[in-house]
């Protein structure tokens, strides 16, 4: 066999055989993979190309993404957005992949950079700066030529904490005293870095007591009511759900981050009518907190 040449049944091509194989000169490869327009990674210095990937990528950019019957979400958590991915999912049955699996932002971008999600959800800071902060988290990924940013909401950020706690003091400085159990979120997701930041404005400068982790928002609720601590931070409508109090701390901006292509997918067009129906708001006035004022904009495109 040649040195370059591999199995057609290969997990992944060079440059030389990515060429061949889209019948394209290794100049062009090369000049896909600076503009992150093709699923690449870089092992010991040399371009590897996914071929499923690139399968994968060659039927999208064929088909618009209109023909492709799956939508995979990953990244930030939100009460909202399970309840109505899960509804979509149930409606679709098998004639689609529809689902939702958080993970945090960072996390997310990364399964979104690898082709391995087909839109990734994400909060990161106040409201009023995340058309900033949202586009350089985005910046950070090769493929960020590639992507769009379509904002799904807003919702109010803050702390879930213990009712009985919540009727003593609504202080969140006071919160942060040693007596009371924190649950944190793992490194990426951006409740922690609503939490760290936090810390940051804070007056008590002491560690705080922190008693557990969790993965994602419900995980942190579930760690208060079954008596794990006693604050998280996280959104009034996790709060809501587990029978927590809540002290609001500000408003995040909630988009979600996709391939240009997999915007005009159908299923992607599909979850933005059901995110703006009159369904999704009963149940958003229901958990409390949820702002749909710019629902469905593009805040931020191609560079």
């Amino acid at each position: 066999m040649s040195a370059v040449l591999m199995p057609q049944n290969d997990v992944f091509m060079s440059v030389k055989q990515v060429a061949a194989y889209l019948q394209l000169n290794e100049k062009k490869v090369y000049a896909l993979v600076n503009e992150g327009r093709i699923p690449a990674t870089k092992v010991t210095g040399k371009w590897m190309f996914p071929r499923e990937l690139i399968d994968r990528w060659m039927m999208d950019s064929a088909h618009g993404g209109l023909l492709t019957d799956r939508l995979v979400i990953a990244g930030s958590d939100d009460p909202l957005l399970y309840r109505v991915i899960t509804a979509f999912a149930l409606d679709v049955n098998a004639l689609a992949q529809v689902s939702y699996t958080p993970t945090g932002a960072r996390l997310g971008l990364d399964l979104l950079q690898a082709g391995r999600v087909d839109v990734s959800a994400l909060h990161w800071g106040p409201n009023a700066e995340s058309r900033t902060r949202h586009p350089a988290l985005l910046r950070q990924h090769p493929q960020h030529r590639n992507w769009v940013l379509i904002r799904a909401f807003t919702r109010e950020q803050g702390l879930m904490v213990r009712p009985d706690i919540a009727s003593q003091t609504n202080d969140p400085d006071a919160l942060m005293q040693p007596r009371f159990r924190w649950v944190q979120r793992q490194a990426g997701a951006g409740a922690q870095r609503f939490l760290l930041e936090m810390r940051r404005n804070s007056a008590p400068r002491e560690e705080l007591n922190v008693t557990a982790t969790a993965l994602s928002e419900r995980e942190a609720a579930a760690a208060i009511v079954l008596g794990q601590a006693d604050v998280a931070p996280g959104p009034r409508a996790a709060a809501t759900e587990a029978g927590l109090a809540f002290i609001p701390c500000g408003v995040e901006g909630f988009d979600l981050a996709l391939p240009r292509n997999i915007w005009f997918r159908r299923l992607f067009q599909e979850l933005l009518s059901r995110l703006q129906s009159g369904e999704c708001r009963r149940l958003a006035d229901t958990l409390g907190g949820y702002d749909f004022a710019e629902s469905g904009e593009m805040i931020w495109g191609q560079e």
